[in-house]
């Protein structure tokens, strides 16, 4: 474990035949100081012929591939690195504990989660949470973009664009000024991702940007000319939030 104290970065590899994945955890890595992303491969197999020839120390492993699955893939390693797995099905979550990975990552997977299992992996190579961990500043709790989901591609939503969402189903739709998003989030989901000083939940079924509304009448809303239902419960927040 000493040599590991001297190590001033994790070398990272990404294992997931979605793009769109890459995409979202290189943007998540980039932003860590002690992280560096030495791969990106689409599959089990590339995976081990690049660990055949490079030290891997942290491995992004996604579980359902075609050829070989993430399981698959572990079992066949004798010196496997510290894996973290990441995925879009909650089925395998107990089945992953057999295989002693730091942790576990539901898709879409939020920053803040990451955050909390690559800090379990600093913590077991000794270099516990660095002094400027995240290149960003303190104050930047939030994200300027969502990353979500749509009809299986991986989208990037600008914050500043949403105007509100809406409960539909097991599903929620974000809206922007120009376009409708289908994604398999919920409400409370979405809340969380976003700045609490810009949007405000005003009914079970609704979230609102604050700076987009324009009037509230009794138990309604209005962005421009549309109105929304404001909940009695959301309604206090929401006149302190416009005020």
């Amino acid at each position: 474990m000493s040599d590991n104290k001297q190590i001033k970065s994790l070398k990272c590899i990404i294992v997931d035949d979605e793009h769109g994945a890459h995409l979202v955890l290189e943007h998540y890595i980039s932003q860590i100081e002690r992280l560096e992303v030495i791969g990106n491969c689409e599959n089990a197999i590339e995976a081990i012929n690049l660990m055949h020839h490079k030290k891997v120390d942290l491995m992004f492993l996604d579980i359902n591939m075609p050829q070989m699955n993430g399981f698959e893939m572990l079992s066949t390693l004798k010196n496997k690195p510290l894996v973290i797995f990441t995925t879009a099905y909650s089925d395998y979550a107990l089945e992953s504990y057999a295989y002693d990975v730091v942790d576990y990552l539901l898709k879409p997977i939020q920053f803040t989660r990451f955050l909390k299992a690559v800090d379990k992996a600093f913590y077991h190579y000794g270099l516990g949470v660095p002094d400027k961990t995240i290149n960003t500043p303190p104050s930047a709790q939030y994200e300027t973009s969502l990353v979500i989901r749509v009809d299986g591609d991986w989208i990037r939503v600008e914050i500043e664009d949403i105007k509100y969402a809406q409960s539909w189903g097991n599903y929620i739709k974000i809206f922007t000024d120009t376009q409708t998003f289908l994604t398999a989030l919920t409400l409370s989901e979405l809340e969380q991702r976003l700045p609490r000083t810009q949007f405000v939940r005003v009914h079970k079924s609704y979230l609102v940007s604050i700076k987009r509304v324009t009037r509230i009448s009794g138990n309604s809303l209005f962005i421009s000319e549309l109105s929304l239902p404001v909940g009695l419960t959301y309604r206090r927040e929401l006149i302190e939030q416009f005020k």
